[in-house]
């Protein structure tokens, strides 16, 4: 590294990739699985018998394991993160109307769960110490735009009842979430945790998804775990834990041959098949979790000292599952992202900017939103590397 320049340049950060990461000739994706434990075994055991669809033991297990392991009552496994986002602000109770605050600066999933309420995004900004909901500037905002009324808070300006708050754990990284509840206790407001992207993250020693009542988590293909696609809500609470399993199995009154529905569900269910990959996933997660942690460490050593860009590590006080790793740009050289994404893909290493804030996107464009100008910063300068838990295992030569 003796050689790279004392000066930013796009050259220099593709130089310290590829001294972290492995020669190949071939693309090396932003995030892929890894298969190498008993996923050939349990899905082979649902061909074998049959029971490969909406029941079967891998669904019982897999939301027994996963509340287990992230310290939660119930897990109802769903068929994706975003149907596990619809339901838990069905049950957290938004309403058509009701405003959902958010940040700008999230996944589209965020959203579009709102929007399925009929509910309406509210955005908010970030902060660059967790990527995530700033709950102090978010307190002060409450204060100069909110009423208290006998029925809930609601927006002096629109007139709408803020029913929730979702903190997006971004890229893996806990929310401040302490300031975060407070702040939800004095207004009123339902706090719901988009887990989508912290499986293996913890926050205070707690994992994440413990704070509101409901969480969601997913597993598509790029996640730290997978099930090829699905997602979990999780909660605290058994009795809204039963009424979720019930909602996302079509609301069906359990018979042994009656179809009674009482009430209108969703077929959200998560496949047996799909839960027989997860439970070997989860088997497997302490060493993912282990590997991509070796991974961080090694960017951040090679990123020590080049000027111009940071590797983004995990917020104090949290310990992050590092799913997606990041560099941020200093804002001076801001301009430069475009390039350096030209530049690495080119190199056949995936690299990827932030997602467009959520108040940019043409369909949420009206939406109510607070100064956004941290999220905008970083929306600006933020580059996604990458992170595969296969590239941190049994590499000591970086």
């Amino acid at each position: 590294m003796n050689s790279l320049n004392s000066e930013f340049s796009v050259q220099s950060v593709l130089n310290v990739l590829q001294s972290v990461l492995p020669q190949s000739t071939s693309f090396l994706p932003l995030h892929e699985p890894s298969f190498g434990g008993n996923e050939w075994l349990y899905v082979k055991e649902c061909l074998d018998t049959g029971w490969v669809s909406s029941v079967g033991k891998f669904v019982d297990r897999f939301e027994a394991d996963l509340a287990a392991y992230t310290g939660v009552k119930r897990a109802v496994a769903v068929v994706n993160g975003t149907a596990a986002l619809h339901i838990c602000f069905l049950l957290a109770g938004v309403k058509a109307g009701d405003e959902v605050l958010m940040p700008s600066l999230t996944f589209i999933a965020t959203a579009n769960a709102v929007s399925y309420c009929g509910a309406v995004p509210h955005f908010v900004d970030s902060e660059e110490k967790t990527l995530g909901v700033d709950p102090h500037k978010l307190a002060k905002y409450l204060e100069e735009i909110t009423e208290q009324r006998l029925d809930g808070c609601f927006n002096r300006h629109s007139g709408r009842r803020i029913k929730a708050v979702v903190p997006m754990h971004t890229f893996g990284h806990p929310v401040d979430l302490d300031p975060l509840t407070e702040t939800c206790n004095r207004y009123g407001i339902e706090l719901i945790e988009d887990a989508a992207e912290s499986l293996g993250s913890f926050y205070k020693g707690r994992h994440t998804g413990n704070w509101g009542r409901f969480a969601a988590l997913s597993f598509n293909g790029n996640k730290t775990i997978t099930t090829g696609g699905g997602g979990t809500i999780l909660t605290n609470d058994e009795d809204l834990g039963r009424m979720a399993k019930h909602l996302t199995t079509t609301a069906k009154v359990p018979h042994r041959w009656e179809f009674n529905h009482d009430m209108i569900g969703y077929n959200y269910r998560m496949p047996n098949i799909n839960a027989a990959l997860g439970c070997a996933q989860l088997e497997q997660l302490p060493g993912f979790l282990s590997a991509k942690r070796d991974l961080a460490g090694r960017y951040r050593q090679a990123f020590a000292g080049i000027p111009g860009i940071s590797f983004f590590s995990e917020p104090s006080g949290s310990q992050s599952n590092y799913w997606l790793n990041t560099l941020i740009l200093d804002e001076a050289h801001a301009h430069s992202r475009d390039t350096l994404l030209q530049l690495t893909n080119d190199a056949g290493i995936m690299t990827r900017p932030a997602w467009t804030l959520m108040h940019r996107l043409p369909m949420f464009a009206n939406c109510p939103k607070m100064d956004t100008s941290v999220a905008e910063s970083l929306e600006r300068r933020m580059v996604n590397i990458p992170s595969s838990a296969m590239l941190g295992s049994g590499r000591t030569d970086a």
